[in-house]
């Protein structure tokens, strides 16, 4: 608890000043004032972050927690829970989404066993399980806090040990068959939001399933009862290892004052933990694409945040960070390289601010 307390107490808001210069100097480039949309958003936003009216973001990566999640018990996935295991051993070998993605990105993995059942042993995964796997959230708490809390602080050394290594942006993904069961309970323990609005279809169910599916999880929180206003509470009861994880990695990155990137539903839930736990994280905070899961446009019109693209996506796994990091870098070409209306000998007094 002294890493999570320490992380939380630690983080600060972005360099509003910093963040005038960036503004004040995109105005200044030869385009039409704010005609860049969100490439300039996201460069103001970046300089707030770093501290810097520029940068530069060559050693970038994407987190993976990867966990299996007791409630598969319920029929709640289509998916054998084996895959778990073995779509986690695959990223070891580009084989995965995430790991072709990032390879176009030229962008790093770093692929963490945070929970999944049974042994791995393999090279290129970084073991920290807690315990092999969560327990039946229809039947009983995911886990003990005192594990919740585990999983956030392994979050947070993995994005502290990269940041020692020089990495300055990062990615969240996952991979855990159901952990689109666990992740809508907590949204639905977090804001009341109903199993209608909020619980999809995950890696692709029957009709009489995905039924069974919305019952199973408002089951669970009927037994479980977790408290609204208790994040940590809620992770236990109801969470997965994985959400824990990545909501650790989103404090860590705010405190670290690095760029975080969001990818779809699962990831999305756990910036919303992180955000219940410190509002300032949200700062630090840049979403990738919009999923097609349907309880992803809650979390994130809590956030209030926008996502960049909309690619009909809901694979998970982190693969909309490396897409996003594409733009994120073109933003920071454009601070960089694009000519000011006096760098290019013309007269700006025409220029009228529409934004």
């Amino acid at each position: 608890m002294k890493l999570l307390s320490k992380t939380l107490e630690g983080i600060k808001p972005i360099n509003q000043e910093t963040m005038s210069e960036a503004i004040k100097h995109l105005d200044s480039l030869v385009k039409p004032i704010g005609s860049l949309g969100t490439l300039e958003l996201l460069a103001a936003q970046l300089a707030g972050i770093t501290g810097e009216i520029s940068s530069s973001f060559e050693k970038k990566c994407t987190v993976v927690m990867a966990a299996d999640n007791g409630i598969h018990e319920e029929g709640v996935s289509a998916c054998p829970q084996e895959i778990t295991a073995a779509q986690t051993i695959n990223m070891t070998k580009g084989l995965t989404g995430i790991c072709v993605l990032s390879k176009h990105a030229n962008a790093d993995i770093a692929i963490v066993d945070i929970g999944v059942k049974g042994d791995l042993n393999t090279a290129g995964i970084i073991n920290k399980k807690i315990s092999h796997g969560t327990k039946n959230i229809a039947k009983e708490p995911a886990m003990t806090r005192e594990q919740a809390i585990q999983a956030v602080e392994t979050g947070i050394e993995a994005v502290g040990e990269l940041v020692s290594q020089g990495y300055k942006l990062f990615g969240t993904g996952e991979m855990g068959i159901c952990n689109t069961s666990t992740s809508s309970a907590v949204l639905m323990a977090l804001t009341g939001i109903s199993a209608e609005q909020v619980v999809g279809k995950g890696a692709g169910l029957t009709d009489a399933d995905y039924e069974n599916k919305k019952r199973v999880i408002e089951r669970a929180l009927d037994i479980n009862r977790p408290d609204q206003n208790d994040v940590l509470d809620v992770l236990a009861k109801v969470g997965g290892y994985d959400i824990a994880g990545m909501a650790g990695c989103f404090l860590a990155a705010a405190y670290y004052r690095v760029p975080i990137v969001i990818d779809g539903f699962i990831s999305v839930v756990a910036a919303l933990t992180a955000y219940k736990m410190n509002p300032l994280v949200r700062e630090y905070m840049i979403a990738s694409h919009q999923s097609e899961e349907i309880g992803y446009k809650h979390a994130m019109n809590i956030l209030k945040l926008e996502p960049m693209l909309n690619l009909h996506m809901r694979l998970g796994e982190g693969t909309g960070c490396p897409l996003a990091f594409h733009i994120i870098e073109a933003s920071q070409a454009v601070i960089k390289n694009m000519a000011t209306f006096e760098q290019a000998a013309i007269n700006d007094d025409f220029l009228i601010d529409i934004r």
